[in-house]
């Protein structure tokens, strides 16, 4: 039997777990559909989803159906948890995208299938809540067709809109044909030359479907069954199975970690070709967490044994589940095409790669632009929140923690107000502990305005390294991440000593000349040095004759600085893309807030008389514009706003961020720190 690896995406509210419910009882895998409302779904098993009525977490559950076995993936539909979604979607064969009949297409409906699209990835779409109150069908295909901009094959329409009578009724109408027809000429030829029989048709429209040209449209509602059972042989037909050979070598990619019972950690993966079997030893790292180019340097990890760039390490599979008729069984092997959790990986890591490197996924929607302090309430201990934290981003890691030794504060960066809530209550329910936050701040970005260079050279000019280190800092294409290279031969010192070079970098550009993380630069090493080891007759290493790791670790973050500095960097904030839909003849009044607001409008349109206004608006003022807009459209205004860009500050003074290192902008401070520490 062939196997599908299918999620299911949707905006907040459009009914994707209640479909995921649906689903399942449809192929018979659980006797009583479970219902959101009393928190008895089998996706949502997080106490706090149970709670709030939202997915936070994704979650895989697998169900037969007659010549496939799906596994189906449950994603978060809140943009607050998008980092969730961006996982999975490296991982899937197809999707099913959810729409409401009733609120239509959402801003986070457009997200999800600009992306989808942009991976190619197979997508069916499954219009919910037919049975509500102001349930739309050719309205809603409509407004999918204008504002998701993509080809839609309806595959029936839908009869007794808004009541519990609702129903699809199967049929392609004749749009099918036009839509086919655009991307396949031969097609078109043959209905003008002699007609097209349904079969070709069909097929037409599977080929289409599968490379994800196209996506064919349901009506229905996962409350009532309206539908499900006509989406689900879509599923089946239209869908490509998991391809991969399991003789090939093994490569796969872990999507998602958790903890069990006894704190140990649970791998998630997709296994792409091999086969893995409980007991092999299975290198793993080198994935796509790192060097987006976006700024994101809170999912760099430390303490792992590995750097940054670096390292394939191995871990013994001590044990494997497979998903299987809506439950996870005990296996002694996993091949190619299959979702497994895996035990015995200690170090593994949310985006690693299993066996050998394949597809690398990379990053696909916006970067969190939001941080806010973690304060502890009376009687939290510190340490404790600190690992708490630490083991949340493992689970998540574009939470981002980042501690401040010398203010004893930990600061986490976010999406959204609700994940700062589900924060909150999962430190208290997992872990006891009591914790507020503090106002949220915009996280920015440095990028460097030019180049600059800097040498200090071994115990020269109050260097007091047994090291020489030259940096050279260029400025690089938007985009582009951090890039570390050599202009000095790798064998004229010991490789340790590069490699100290080269994470103390990526570490220090953490924090810019105003705290930010720096990015989108080249950093290239010009003049390397070291003191050979040395040694006293009968006696050991003379460490304070011989050079280190240390010394070059110390002495790194001083040049870096210099050669930024010279350079000069840029903060640059994060900008949303807008769009406003309301009466036309409330844009003048709006024009002038969002020039107060620092927005830039690009473009401006509209139909029948509602006016649209596009651009770009800082994230720091979004809030304010959401707020300022009801009252400036008569209460009509409906906006969309999504991270686009990186932009200058061009408005007040730079906004700085404090130091949580040594300061090695402040050479004598960094110089007392450092060689005090060494004392210690």
């Amino acid at each position: 039997m062939h196997l599908l690896n299918l999620g299911i995406l949707a905006h907040v509210d459009a009914g994707k777990t209640s479909l995921t419910e649906r689903l399942l009882h449809t192929a018979g895998v659980t006797d009583e559909i479970g219902s959101v409302d009393r928190g008895s779904t089998r996706t949502d098993t997080l106490a706090l989803e149970r709670q709030r009525g939202i997915t936070i977490k994704s979650a895989v559950v697998s169900f037969p159906l007659d010549s496939v076995t799906v596994n189906l993936i449950d994603t978060p539909g809140h943009p607050d948890f998008i980092a969730e979604v961006e996982r999975v979607l490296g991982v899937l064969d197809g999707a099913v995208l959810v729409v409401s009949a009733v609120e239509g297409v959402q801003a986070q409906t457009r997200v999800l299938m600009r992306t989808l699209r942009r991976l190619r990835i197979p997508t069916l779409v499954f219009v919910n809540k037919i049975d509500r109150r102001g349930a739309r069908d050719a309205s809603v295909l409509d407004e999918m067709a204008r504002r998701l901009a993509v080809p839609l094959v309806p595959m029936g329409t839908a009869a007794g809109l808004g009541t519990r009578a609702a129903r699809f009724v199967p049929g392609l109408g004749p749009s099918a044909l036009d839509v086919l027809a655009d991307h396949d000429d031969d097609l078109l030829a043959a209905y003008v030359t002699h007609g097209i029989s349904a079969d070709r048709l069909d097929a037409a429209l599977v080929a289409q479907t599968r490379q994800g040209l196209v996506h064919p449209v349901w009506f229905g509602s996962a409350l009532t069954g309206a539908g499900v059972a006509e989406l689900v042989t879509g599923v089946e037909r239209l869908l490509p199975p998991a391809s991969g050979d399991p003789d090939g070598p093994l490569s796969g990619t872990v999507f998602k970690v958790e903890r069990g019972p006894a704190g140990e950690k649970i791998a998630y993966a997709r296994i792409f070709s091999g086969t893995l079997r409980v007991r092999d030893r299975v290198p793993f790292g080198d994935g796509a967490e790192e060097g987006d180019g976006r700024g994101e340097g809170s999912a760099r990890r430390k303490g792992d044994g590995r750097g940054a760039g670096d390292g394939r390490v191995e871990g013994r599979i001590t044990a494997l589940t497979v998903f299987d008729h809506g439950g996870d069984v005990r296996r002694e092997e996993a091949g190619a095409g299959r979702i497994a959790r895996l035990w015995g990986l200690g170090g593994v890591r949310i985006g690693d790669a299993l066996g050998t490197p394949g597809r690398a996924t990379g990053h696909h929607f916006a970067p969190p632009t939001l941080e806010t302090v973690v304060v502890p309430g009376p009687g939290t201990d510190r340490r404790a929140l600190h690992l708490a934290l630490t083991q949340l981003a493992e689970q998540d890691p574009l939470i981002g923690v980042r501690h401040d030794e010398l203010r004893k504060e930990t600061s986490v960066s976010l999406y959204g107000e609700v994940q700062k809530e589900v924060i909150e209550a999962t430190l208290a329910d997992e872990y006891g502990l009591d914790v507020t936050f503090r106002e949220t701040t915009t996280l920015c970005v440095e990028r460097p305005a030019g180049s600059g260079a800097a040498v200090e050279f071994n115990r020269k000019d109050g260097n007091p390294f047994l090291a020489t280190v030259g940096l050279r800092v260029d400025a690089a294409p938007p985009g582009s991440g951090v890039r570390f290279g050599l202009e000095v031969e790798l064998g004229s010192m010991p490789y340790a000593f590069f490699k100290a070079v080269e994470d103390t970098v990526r570490d220090t550009l953490g924090q810019g000349l105003h705290g930010w993380q720096v990015t989108d630069c080249a950093v290239t090493m010009t003049h390397s040095g070291y003191s050979p080891r040395q040694s006293h007759a009968h006696q050991g290493f003379d460490k304070s004759m011989s050079s280190t790791g240390y010394d070059f670790r110390g002495l790194t973050p001083l040049v870096l600085v210099e050669a930024l500095r010279r350079a000069r960097t840029v903060v640059y904030e994060p900008m949303h893309r807008f769009r406003i839909e309301a009466p036309a003849d409330t844009l003048g009044a709006l024009l002038p807030v969002l020039a107060r607001l620092g927005a830039v409008p690009e473009s401006t349109g509209g139909r029948d008389r509602a006016g649209v206004l596009e651009g770009a608006v800082p994230a720091a003022r979004v809030h304010e514009l959401g707020q300022r807009l009801p009252g400036l459209t008569r209460g009509e205004g409906e906006l969309e706003t999504a991270f686009d860009h990186y932009a200058p500050v061009a408005r007040g003074p730079l906004p700085e961020r404090p130091r949580t290192d040594h300061n090695p902008l402040d050479r004598k401070e960094y110089l007392l720190n450092v060689t005090r520490r060494v004392g210690d």
